[in-house]
C-alpha cells in the first residue's frame, strides 16, 4: 500500500510539472499589416509545430485587455500599450521587433484641416482607447492647434468605425493600415500620418514579461525565425502571400494590400540599427530583443 501510495504521489507530481509544458504558448494579435507574418506562420503550420496558438483580435484595446487578464502569454502591439501595463507588469518588455509604421498610422477626416480649425461645430473624434490611437490622435491636435476645439471622443474598434454611416458634422479618425483604405472608399481623407505631419515614433513588436521569455525562450527564438521565413515569402510571391493570410483581413482587397505594405518599414538589422537611436530618444527598451 505504502509503495503504491508513493506511486501515485509521484505520478501526480510528474503531471503537474508536466502540464504546463503542454499547453500552447498563447500570443495575441490585431491584423495589422506588420503582424499579417505571424498569421502566415500560423497558416503553414509552422506555429503548430512549436505549440503556439495565435490568438486573433480585433482590436489593440481588446489585445491589451485580454494579455491584461492573462489570457495570452505575449502579445505584438506598440510602446503604448506598454506603457499602460508597465504598472501591474514592470518587466514588460519588447524581445521581437516587427516593423517601423511609415505612413501605417493615420489621422483622417472629412473635413480639411484648414475647415477643422475654423468650424464652431462638435468635432467628433473615433479611436480606439487605450491604444497607440492616442498619443497619434494628441500629436495631431497639437501639431495643427485643435487642441482647444470642443472634440467629442468616441470608443470603436476600427470594424465598428468601417460601419458608421457617413456623417454630416466634423469627424476625426485615428485609424491604421489597412483600414484606410476602405475608409478612404467611404470618402474620409487622410490628413496626417507617421510618414508626413506627425512626429510620434510607432514600433511595433512582441511583449512579454521577462520572466515568461525565460521560460520560453526557444519558442520564442523559432518565432522570430518564422516571422523572418514568411516576410521572405512575402517578397518571393506577394500574391500566394496575400492569398494565405487574406481570410484574417476585414474585405482589404490585394490592391489595398499592397498600398498597406508601403505604410511600414519592416525591422531587419540595418533598419534597426538606423531607427535604433530614435528608439533610444523615444525610452524604448531594446536589452531583451532577440
Amino acid at each position: 500500500m505504502r509503495g503504491m501510495l508513493w506511486s501515485g504521489l509521484f505520478l501526480l507530481f510528474f503531471v503537474a510539472c508536466s502540464a504546463p509544458q503542454d499547453k500552447p504558448l498563447r500570443i495575441s494579435a490585431t491584423t495589422w499589416i506588420g503582424y499579417t507574418p505571424l498569421y502566415y506562420a500560423k497558416e503553414q503550420g509552422w506555429l503548430d509545430s512549436i505549440n503556439v496558438k495565435l490568438l486573433n483580435v480585433v482590436s489593440l484595446s481588446e489585445n491589451l485587455y485580454l494579455y491584461k487578464a492573462g489570457n495570452s502569454d505575449a502579445y505584438v502591439g506598440t510602446q503604448y500599450e506598454r506603457s499602460v501595463l508597465m504598472d501591474k507588469l514592470p518587466t514588460l518588455t519588447p524581445i521581437m521587433l516587427f516593423d517601423h509604421s511609415f505612413g501605417g498610422d493615420m489621422i483622417m477626416s472629412n473635413r480639411s484641416i484648414k475647415q477643422l480649425q475654423s468650424t464652431q461645430e462638435v468635432i467628433v473624434a473615433y479611436l480606439e482607447m487605450d491604444s497607440i490611437n492616442v498619443l497619434v490622435l494628441e500629436d495631431f491636435l497639437t501639431k495643427h492647434a485643435l487642441k482647444h476645439k470642443n472634440i467629442r471622443y468616441i470608443n470603436k474598434d476600427q470594424a465598428q468605425i468601417l460601419g458608421l454611416e457617413k456623417p454630416h458634422t466634423p469627424i476625426l479618425i485615428a485609424t491604421y493600415a489597412p483600414y484606410d483604405s476602405a475608409l478612404h472608399a467611404q470618402g474620409f481623407e487622410e490628413l496626417a500620418s507617421t510618414k508626413e505631419g506627425l512626429d510620434i515614433l510607432v514600433i511595433d513588436a512582441m511583449f512579454t514579461t521577462h520572466e515568461t521569455l525565460m521560460a520560453h525562450k526557444e519558442q520564442f527564438l523559432a518565432i522570430k525565425g518564422f516571422v523572418h521565413k514568411a516576410i521572405e515569402a512575402l517578397h518571393a510571391d506577394t500574391k500566394s502571400y496575400y492569398e494565405t493570410i487574406a481570410p484574417y483581413l476585414v474585405d482589404i482587397s490585394y490592391e489595398a494590400f499592397l498600398d498597406s505594405l508601403e505604410d511600414i518599414k519592416w525591422m531587419n538589422e540595418s533598419h534597426f540599427k538606423e531607427l535604433k537611436p530614435k528608439m533610444l530618444q523615444a525610452a524604448f527598451p531594446t536589452k531583451d530583443l532577440l
